[in-house]
């Protein structure tokens, strides 16, 4: 791999975890006023959109009529359209409420949890740093669990979606973004009918009298699709390693936008669930390190 080519995969997948981790994060804080249901429902929707006309303008139709064809597959990505959603859905209303925080926690596992799936189902093999990589975060969660106020169910929910999404996406191979595309497809009507529930018992934030509030509506999808694309194009660029690297800057800066810039409480039973999931992490990404960039 050409050094070059290299930094500019670092750069790509650095700005996209960037953007997902401060941009994402404060846009959405933002616009979850208008209610958690009716910005995911506008996410899948704008997000659709745009996926379809980025599968015009990258001349990916021949990709989209093939995987349309594959029975299988689109028995998969209908699964993971509905993890995908309820994904979504889980991390709007967690920031809708003030737990960016405990949104982040879910983040922080999730490639951890990703790695015990992947040997569970996937048949993985697993070293002695990521035996104890796991172990740490059950560790840190059975202890969360003796304290059930300051459990972070939401976070522990993204996680379990976005893990079991990330599992079954590997079972298949399918292009990202086309993939995502049909994922969109297979919930739109639901998102669609949803949005027609909103409107007719008047609670929509999306009207022609709030122009800006469509504009915002709108953004949901673009600042769902850009991070993407950025985070894909690096991730050709670098190595699987490198990303994994790189992608802790998403839940590192949500959780400190969550303590610093919005003042969360953050209790002491907290700290020390994050101090043994940070030694997760540690160890996770030295195991990562050790097998080099």
């Amino acid at each position: 791999m050409k050094q070059s080519q290299f930094k500019k995969g670092v750069f790509y997948a650095c700005t996209g975890s960037l953007w997902w981790g401060v941009l994402g994060t404060i846009f959405f804080k933002y616009i979850s006023i208008m209610g958690a249901i009716e910005v995911t429902v506008h996410r899948l929707i704008w997000t659709c959109v745009i996926l379809f006309l980025s599968t015009l303008c990258f001349k990916k139709i021949d990709i989209l009529k093939k995987i349309l064809k594959q029975k299988k597959n689109l028995f998969v990505l209908f699964l993971t359209s509905i993890l995908i959603f309820l994904n979504w859905g889980t991390w709007i209303y967690a920031i809708s409420i003030n737990k960016i925080i405990d949104a982040s926690y879910g983040y922080f596992i999730f490639p951890i949890l990703n790695v015990y799936l992947g040997y569970i189902f996937l048949k993985e093999k697993l070293n002695k740093k990521r035996i104890l990589a796991i172990s740490s975060v059950f560790l840190s969660s059975i202890y969360l669990l003796f304290n059930l106020e300051s459990f972070p169910w939401v976070g522990f929910l993204v996680a379990i979606f976005w893990s079991s999404y990330n599992l079954l996406r590997k079972k298949i191979n399918v292009d990202t973004d086309v993939g995502l595309f049909i994922e969109s497809l297979f919930i739109l009507p639901i998102g669609l009918v949803i949005a027609y529930f909103i409107y007719q018992t008047g609670n929509n934030d999306f009207s022609f009298e709030s122009p800006f509030n469509i504009l915002m509506l709108f953004m949901a999808g673009a600042m769902t699709v850009i991070p993407l694309f950025l985070f894909i194009k690096g991730l050709e660029k670098t190595t699987m390693a490198t990303s994994g690297l790189i992608f802790f800057i998403t839940p590192t800066s949500q959780f400190l936008l969550g303590f610093f810039y919005y003042n969360e409480p953050f209790t002491g039973t907290k700290l020390i669930s994050f101090i043994i999931i940070w030694i997760a992490v540690f160890i996770y990404l030295k195991d990562l390190y050790e097998k080099k960039l």
